[in-house]
């Protein structure tokens, strides 16, 4: 073993204990990646760099806007009307319109993006059919995992192994060169999900019961006894100050709204950041001020006059929104992320693994799957919505109606989506310009903005893949991937290349519980292809094999974001994860060793 190969590995282990502990952030390790392999000597650059070059970047980064297109344009919610007026009061028949209607449309986005789009989609579902959300959420968890076994461009992993085929100068796989695999592991996971839902059984934690209201979520997150009004006198230090800058007192960091009386108009409220506090005004707080602010800032206590938020419906919205797994809000606090200054909203309330936080939640650290309940105008409440990078939506209360900000521009939409996976298909460009002339199409039809494209682009995906890539090439120079092709061969070679198959598919399984399916993907492809280049057998089996084990990470719900974003919706536990994900693993297991050489001979 080459002291350059030693190198390339402590890199390399180093760098999956890193993601495995979750700090810092993936796509951080990926930039330390890039930094530190042309220090190692084994990479130039140039060639360290390279990832960034790679058509599959800029294939995956156009994706996001097509999906973001589809989303804005309301296609996904008017898929929940269909499966609503579809289903009628059948859960089973519920479950295989869901699980199909996620597939397709996971088929040609992220099945994040899909996942996080369909959480709110499946809520109002519940509320209106009386189902518990336990039944539905991980039926959409599974589905949209499931989505990356049936296009080449459903998921980022099967774009990496694509890339490698081509890179050892074979030719890559088709578009639907998965399908048929895919195929065949949806209709069991239908069949094994109608099956394995009764391990699902609803809790106390779990039953919401008909469709949210200000009111349910109010108590739901512990805000019903904490609402105050209290006029600004004329000694104010906040007379003359903005709303956004009112958290310079921290017990006034829950600003709801000012209330101010005008000539010939009545009482009116103000919820932007940028309203001017004046003398007389009457602000709205979650969280009263102690009596000595109170006496600071020359406020004076008034009666609460009605319900605050049921007054004020139409003008002050509310919501919940999950922490995503990717989210900037990761290990900060709600006071610290400033949420009036950055998205005109008052955080009102935090619930962690189904339970509510206390009154101090704004100092605690936010983890992935956190909700946050969210209050502000209605502008501001659809505007974090649609950052679904940051904070996946839930639902709408029944005081508010969901409205597609590109409504009119659904049938646009859709015709991008099919222009792209007509010259896919075809082959008569390069996949990456279809995706780019898709991309193009929904702008010039006003499905999406600029400031929204780039919002949609997940930028920390796009570091990972083009941070990981150059490891591939170390390891490769390096004789890394030989030694491993070596290694699994010694361990299972002689038993057929069936057993070898499997033990691919169990490594990269594993792996994927630690390391993202991406990464996962970058490692274990070249090894694959240079394992069957010393059995002397096809490279397509063994590539298929990581293709297919890299979306079946569903024993977890740290195994993927699609997975982290359903738990809090849905009231799920670890042990349910690992109930329902680890007999179906096992399925697609069996599913792939027998069915891969049978398509893609030997």
């Amino acid at each position: 073993m080459s002291g350059d190969l030693i190198v390339v590995l402590v890199l390399l282990v180093v760098t999956i204990a890193l993601f495995a502990i979750g700090r810092p952030r993936m796509d951080a390790v990926a930039v330390l990646v890039i930094v530190a392999l042309p220090l190692t000597g084994v990479l130039t650059v140039p060639e360290t760099l390279a990832g960034f070059a790679d058509p599959n970047v800029i294939l995956i980064a156009a994706l996001f806007v097509v999906g973001e297109g589809l989303s804005r344009t309301g296609v996904t919610y008017r898929l929940g009307d269909w499966l609503s007026a579809h289903a009628g009061r059948s859960t089973p028949r519920l479950i295989v319109l869901l699980m199909l209607s996620v597939a397709a449309l996971g088929a040609v986005m992220s099945s994040t993006g899909v996942v996080a789009i369909f959480i709110p989609v499946v809520l109002s579902i519940a509320a209106r059919t009386g189902l518990s959300p336990r039944q539905l959420m991980m039926p959409l968890s599974m589905a949209g995992l499931m989505s990356g076994m049936l296009t080449l461009i459903a998921t980022a992993p099967n774009l990496v192994v694509d890339a490698e085929l081509r890179r050892h100068g074979l030719d890559g796989f088709g578009f639907f060169s998965v399908t048929p695999f895919g195929l065949v592991v949806l209709a069991l996971g239908i069949g094994y999900i109608l099956v394995a839902r009764r391990f699902l059984r609803d809790d106390a934690g779990a039953a919401r019961g008909g469709r949210r209201t200000f009111r349910s979520l109010i108590a739901d997150y512990g805000v019903d006894t904490r609402t105050g009004r209290y006029r600004v006198g004329a000694g104010s230090p906040l007379v003359g100050r903005s709303l956004s800058e009112a958290d310079f007192a921290p017990s006034l960091s829950s600003v709801l709204g000012l209330e101010r009386t005008r000539f010939l108009r009545g009482t009116v409220l103000a919820t932007g950041g940028d309203t001017v506090v004046q003398r007389g005004d009457t602000l709205v707080l979650d969280i009263s001020p102690s009596a000595a602010d109170r006496r600071r800032l020359d406020l004076e206590r008034l009666d609460v006059v009605g319900d605050f938020f049921d007054a004020y419906s139409r003008q002050v919205g509310m919501a919940e929104v999950i922490v995503t797994p990717d989210s900037v809000a990761l290990g900060r606090t709600i006071r610290e992320l400033r949420f009036r200054t950055e998205y005109e909203v008052t955080v009102l309330g935090v619930r962690h693994a189904g339970h509510a936080a206390g009154e101090d939640f704004t100092d605690q650290r936010l983890r992935a799957g956190d909700t946050l309940l969210v209050a502000g105008g209605w502008a501001a409440i659809h505007r974090l919505r649609e950052d679904a990078r940051d904070f996946a939506p839930m639902d709408l209360p029944a005081e508010g109606d969901e409205v597609a900000p590109a409504a009119d521009r659904a049938p646009f939409a859709l015709l991008s989506l099919a222009v792209m996976i007509v010259l896919m298909v075809t082959g008569i460009v390069p996949n990456v310009i279809a995706a780019l002339i898709a991309a193009l199409m929904m702008g010039l039809f006003r499905a999406i903005d600029m400031p929204s494209a780039y919002r949609a682009i997940h930028w920390p995906t796009l570091l990972l893949i083009a941070g990981m890539l150059p490891f591939a090439q170390a390891l490769e120079v390096t004789g890394g991937i030989d030694l491993a092709a070596d290694a699994l061969l010694g361990a299972f070679g002689g038993a057929g290349p069936s057993l070898v198959l499997a033990a691919l598919f169990v490594t990269t399984a594993v792996i994927g519980l630690f390391v993202s399916n991406t990464a996962t993907a970058v490692l274990m492809a070249p090894i694959a292809i240079t394992a069957a280049e010393h059995l002397g057998a096809s490279p397509y089996p063994f590539a298929m094999i990581v293709v297919l084990a890299a979306s079946s990470a569903f024993m977890t719900p740290v195994s993927s974001p699609v997975n982290t974003l359903v738990v809090e919706p849905g009231r799920y536990r670890f042990g349910d994860f690992v109930r329902v994900g680890v007999p179906f693993t096992v399925v697609v297991l069996i599913v792939s060793v027998v069915m891969v050489p049978l398509v893609m001979p030997l």
